[in-house]
């Protein structure tokens, strides 16, 4: 199961870390370290600017994120990892759902080197 980042100092870490662009989203990467209070696991934080478009086309590229998260990164194995899904203007909600999990294991690939 999928943890949900809420708090911003956990975003901004997760900004200041690793990143992959791709067509559909923009992943952020941030492993934690072992003194940290949060025990094992993968958190994973969603964003999706006013650049996206309205409250609607916001709220859909995030859920569109969340499924894809839930599939692709809810089958790896648990590790001390926050990832940060930013929603990419326009391509986020009209990109299809097969091209965004691919544009996630693309991007994963892409952090793990």
């Amino acid at each position: 199961m999928l943890e949900t980042l809420t708090n911003r100092r956990d975003f901004l870490a997760a900004a200041r870390a690793g990143k992959a662009v791709t067509t559909g989203m923009i992943v952020q990467r941030r492993e934690r370290r072992a003194g940290e209070t949060d025990g094992p696991g993968i958190r994973v934080g969603y964003t999706a600017s006013k650049k996206v478009g309205n409250a609607v086309q916001r709220n859909r590229a995030k859920r569109r994120l969340r499924a894809v998260a839930r599939e692709v990164l809810g089958a790896r194995e648990a590790s001390s990892t926050d990832f940060v899904l930013i929603a990419r203007s326009g391509s986020t909600v009209e990109r299809p759902y097969e091209a965004l999990r691919g544009d996630l294991e693309y991007a994963l690939r892409k952090l793990a080197r």
